[in-house]
């Protein structure tokens, strides 16, 4: 991993995760904001985004699962990387984490906890697809955090349900690196 993604997001463990432009503006606005989560768009708007994110200093990590027109091919990665300044992708495909890995993009796999397969999904996928970072989603389970971190190599970063100051410090210090969120209260702390 890039050293400067790993900087970027312990320096400021809340990162702002957006789904529509009114999100994009203000997390642009906020000078403690460093990692933005894109969670929206389509392949006509993606490149403007990302470039909004990046013409305010910030690193624009786009969500690939959740752009319109985009198939859940690793062509997706490639189109990310040929058209857009994107700093990396998160995905919770394991083919485009992959692809992400071999482009040079920072990656984020994504993974939807809601039992203990899922659990182990985490385990035995982590070494096969050496993302940079997990993100764990809903981000409000201390103990399985704790014991994800524990057994991972790889940094956490808890998502979803995020919404407080005792979510945030919950997940933390479950060892978890940051915390994604698109409560823009939570971006202010």
């Amino acid at each position: 991993m890039d050293r400067k993604y790993y900087d970027a997001i312990e320096g400021n463990p809340v990162v702002a995760a957006v789904k529509d432009m009114e999100g994009l503006r203000m997390c642009c606005r906020l000078e403690d904001i460093k990692v933005v989560f894109i969670l929206f768009g389509d392949i006509c708007s993606i490149g403007e985004i990302v470039s909004q994110v990046k013409e305010t200093g910030r690193m624009a990590m786009v969500h690939v699962d959740l752009i319109a027109g985009l198939s859940s091919k690793e062509v997706a990665v490639d189109f990310i990387k040929r058209n857009t300044q994107a700093d990396g992708i998160i995905s919770t495909k394991p083919s485009l984490i992959r692809r992400g890995r071999e482009l040079s993009l920072c990656t984020v796999l994504r993974y939807f906890l809601i039992d203990s397969m899922a659990l182990e999904s985490i385990r035995q996928q982590q070494s096969i697809v050496k993302p940079d970072f997990i993100e764990v989603l809903p981000g409000l389970m201390p103990k399985v955090i704790q014991k994800i971190c524990r057994t991972s190599r790889t940094p956490i970063i808890a998502g979803g349900l995020i919404t407080d100051k005792e979510s945030v410090m919950g997940a933390l210090n479950a060892g978890a690196i940051a915390v994604s969120t698109t409560n823009q209260d939570v971006w202010r702390m």
